[in-house]
């Protein structure tokens, strides 16, 4: 019986990944080790210029980076766009962690720091990793994702806490309802649960929480 070829046999066996894996830690790693402090801001990529959301997300990140943050985004339009182009403005450190997805996600073009990622898993645990604090904006399913993400984390120890904030109250009332109405009632959270998280309503109260966490600490 004939043997595949030897390119055969390594693109076919899934532990071979390991080492596209590793590269990809490494990479993250050596990169955001230099960037110092930082706060990573999620939301929707659908998000357009003229839409409200995508201006307060701008003016959060202007913000956070004047008060010396770095600002980390998934690398993409929409929210992340407005996040990536606010640091931008503030003269601040923009980087961008971009995923490859068959829809071809492009990277926006306000990053200063852009690293490519194949794989989901590995990218979220930079967006963990390297930041000081989580802000989310509006966004769908892989905004979700990443606020629960960071709220188990910091629920079950195994990160230090740091401020996760989401960002308007009226996206977000009715998930907080049923976190309140369904999950905590039936005893599926503890009350401090409900404290990982704050809520903000203008672009200076986000950056006031971030702020006020770490001169406490």
């Amino acid at each position: 019986m004939k043997r595949p070829a030897l390119h055969d046999d390594f693109t076919s066996e899934d532990t071979w990944r390991i080492f596209r894996i590793m590269s990809e830690f490494v990479d993250g790693f050596e990169v955001l080790s230099q960037i110092g402090k930082a706060v990573s801001i999620f939301g929707s990529s659908r998000s357009k210029p003229h839409d409200k959301y995508y201006k307060l997300t701008e003016e959060v990140a202007y913000l956070l980076a004047k008060n010396g943050f770095a600002v980390i985004t998934g690398g993409g339009p929409g929210i992340m766009e407005a996040a990536n182009k606010g640091a931008r403005r503030a003269k601040g450190h923009s980087i961008g962690l971009n995923i490859q997805i068959p829809s071809e996600q492009k990277p926006n073009p306000y990053i200063d720091t852009l690293l490519d990622f194949h794989y989901f898993f590995v990218r979220k645990v930079m967006f963990v990793k390297y930041a000081k604090a989580f802000v989310i904006m509006p966004g769908g399913y892989g905004t979700l994702d990443e606020f629960f993400e960071a709220a188990n984390l910091i629920q079950t120890r195994r990160i230090k806490r740091f401020p996760v904030v989401l960002f308007g109250s009226k996206y977000w009332e009715g998930m907080i309802g049923w976190l309140k109405r369904e999950v905590l009632r039936q005893g599926n959270i503890s009350p401090a649960d409900l404290d990982i998280f704050k809520v903000a309503d203008t672009p200076r109260q986000a950056a006031e929480i971030v702020k006020r966490f770490y001169e406490k600490t």
